[in-house]
């Protein structure tokens, strides 16, 4: 974004055909900011619920009330109000928004008092570029150990292991990232079926310091993703510390030297290093999972995993079997739809969707010259997109047991949740009574993941080339599958049957002080503190880490991820700035934590349901984080030195 006097110099033509592409709470809430007009901001001009609906529920009519507004107070601002003699705007780019004026415009938009919130948002409206960005490490390793050789070692080049590199370069600590792949990108590289894209909205799937404004799609496409972090990557240096094609397989910690040895298989064969610290970024969605059928191996055609999908196996006209109806499943079985002969959809539970009619549409225009020429639009539409998990998505989740909670809903909110949704779901299915019974879920509304509808989904399910079979799997047999007693012959089977996210930073083998190998430090489940460090391994940080998987309550996972690095590199900071060579969290901390959040994660839908699923595994979660993203946020700003052992 250009450097300018005033905000913005275009005529008022110009401004007028952009405005008609914005999102209009966005834009009140920018023009409030860039010209300080509270006025602007009226509560006739919220409808009921407007958080979750496009446009915030606006009619058009008062949608075309709030841009024209808008466009007044833009076009003043860009006239210097059209009065004699009046002060021109400062050279460059306006200034963030104070702690007032954001508290002011952001309670108007979510229908509270937003004070709490104010230091978490402010992090949030700054222009990248001008100023410092508010998360980076403001130390550096030599300033405060001086000639200190700590080394770190990443594993994994996806969006926490880059983030993770980019901040350790800022504060001047050697590292290497280590990536088992070709490529970096993590699940982005490796998922590449057909319909892949984020169900995250595109201006919140990129890093809050390194935003796009020029993203084409609302929920952008895998290839999209990827060239973000491969640009990223380029940009920032951290792309020349990577070593690809290397596999991390062992990590050792030698007490009597405060240093983890790291087993590494390469292209050059195995070896073995010395670092100080390890941050593990291999995430939740690595690792394929495939059904446990009889008979498997024995299907004589293709058969592969959605994340390792086979470009070199021809589907036109074939009968494809997509077992599973996930959040993989609902991409790509639309596309599959009207290619191959006949798609065969095995479904275990049906999925709850949420309404998002723009779900696969292109980013308009006028929104586009927006992002890149009115200052601090971006921002404030990311906050927009943000603003409905910070305060209420969480809320439908949470268990009522005066309600009383069952399989149908967990609370009042949860059953106004699913109304709302079905309403949608049978909106799509007034003339196939048949198929409402077999897509309609059983289970509470936020137990399993929420997938975003766009209509295609129910639209792929009712043709005549697509069946959806719900009898139970029961085994697989050379020329296909086996369900309810019925043999369905296919030439092709498809896994859509997602990931062991449960199992936290497999296939490593990982010991700590004493020997403790971490497998067995973790029977029972997956446990971190803070999702980061885990008791007898010091120096170990984990991100997307355990308990850390966001269920709607605002941005992504890259926000946690920035919040977790954060955290990481203040714990390296302490241990550089008191002369310790490990810090080990303490077990009493670790575990009164954990106790906290199991607690509250059987509160939840997804931990009061008998439905089966990843978010549940076993009884217990453990991977979902039941609390806000603010509260994430609070926990993860410094290290306290209290809850490590001394020294």
């Amino acid at each position: 974004m250009a450097d300018t006097a005033r905000p913005i110099t275009a005529d008022d033509a110009t401004l007028r055909r952009h405005l008609a592409d914005a999102d209009v709470p966005a834009l009140l809430m920018t023009v409030a900011h860039l010209t300080g007009d509270l006025s602007l901001l009226r509560d006739d001009l919220r409808a009921p619920g407007w958080l979750f609906a496009p446009q915030g529920g606006l009619s058009p009519e008062r949608a075309a009330e709030a841009r024209e507004s808008a466009l007044a107070a833009l076009a003043r601002l860009r006239d210097g109000d059209g009065a004699a003699g009046a002060v021109p705007a400062p050279p460059g780019p306006p200034a963030p928004p104070g702690p007032e004026l954001l508290r002011a415009i952001t309670s108007w938009a979510m229908e509270r008092d937003t004070g709490d919130l104010v230091p978490l948002l402010a992090e949030e409206l700054v222009l990248p570029g001008h100023g410092p960005d508010p998360k980076a490490p403001r130390w550096t390793a030599d300033g405060l150990r001086p000639g200190t050789d700590f080394r770190v070692v990443v594993v994994g080049a996806g969006f926490s292991g880059l983030l993770a590199g980019h901040r350790l370069a800022q504060a001047g600590i050697p590292y290497v990232i280590y990536e088992k792949n070709a490529d970096l990108g993590g699940t982005w590289f490796e998922n590449t079926y057909p319909g892949c894209r984020t169900d995250v909205a595109s201006h919140l799937y990129n890093y809050s310091f390194a935003p796009r404004h020029d993203w084409p799609d609302h929920f952008c496409r895998q290839d999209t993703v990827l060239e973000y972090l491969r640009d990223f990557a380029k940009t920032s240096g951290v792309a020349e510390h990577i070593r690809f094609g290397t596999e991390v397989t062992e990590l050792r910690w030698a007490d009597e030297e405060s240093r983890w040895y790291v087993t590494v298989a390469g292209p050059d064969g195995t070896a073995v290093e010395r670092h100080h610290a390890v941050v593990s970024a291999v995430g939740q969605l690595n690792r394929p999972r495939l059904p446990d059928l009889p008979g498997r191996e024995s299907f004589a055609g293709p058969a592969f995993h959605s994340a390792a999908w086979d470009h070199s196996v021809d589907l036109a006209g074939k009968r494809v079997a997509v077992v599973g109806t996930g959040a993989s499943a609902y991409q790509l079985v639309p596309e599959l739809a009207g290619t191959a002969a006949e798609v065969l959809v095995f479904q275990r539970n049906a999925p709850w969707m949420r309404p998002t009619p723009h779900y696969r549409e292109p980013m308009p225009a006028g929104a586009s010259w927006l992002f890149e020429h009115l200052p601090y639009y971006a921002q404030w539409y990311r906050f927009w997109l943000f603003a409905p998990g910070l305060h209420g998505i969480l809320e439908g989740w949470i268990v009522d047991h005066d309600h009383p909670p069952t399989e149908r809903a967990v609370s009042a909110r949860n059953e106004q949740l699913r109304a709302a949704l079905l309403a949608s779901m049978e909106a799509q299915l007034a003339d196939a009574p048949e198929l409402r019974e077999l897509v309609v879920p059983t289970y509470p509304v936020g137990a399993k993941r929420v997938l975003r509808d766009d209509g295609r989904w129910l639209a792929a399910l009712r043709r005549d080339d697509v069946r959806l079979v719900t009898a139970p799997l029961e085994r697989v047999t050379a020329g296909g599958l086996v369900a309810g007693g019925e043999r369905l012959d296919v030439d092709v089977i498809v896994y859509a049957t997602g990931f062991e996210a449960s199992d936290f930073l497999a296939p490593m083998r990982i010991t700590g002080r004493g020997g403790l190998d971490l497998r067995e430090a973790w029977r029972g489940g997956a446990r971190a503190y803070l999702g980061i460090t885990v008791p007898e391994f010091p120096n170990l940080f984990c991100l997307y880490g355990p308990n850390t998987n966001l269920v709607g309550q605002g941005g992504s996972i890259v926000y946690f991820s920035e919040c977790a690095v954060g955290y990481v590199l203040d714990a390296i900071r302490l241990l550089l700035a008191s002369g310790r060579d490990a810090l080990t969290v303490r077990a009493d901390v670790h575990d009164g934590y954990n106790a906290w959040v199991d607690g509250a994660n059987a509160e939840r839908s997804w931990g009061w349901t008998g439905v089966a699923g990843w978010y549940n595994e076993g009884g217990r979660s453990a991977v979902n984080w039941p609390f806000s993203a603010q509260e994430y946020w609070a926990r993860t700003r410094a290290v306290d030195p209290a809850d490590y052992e001394p020294r």
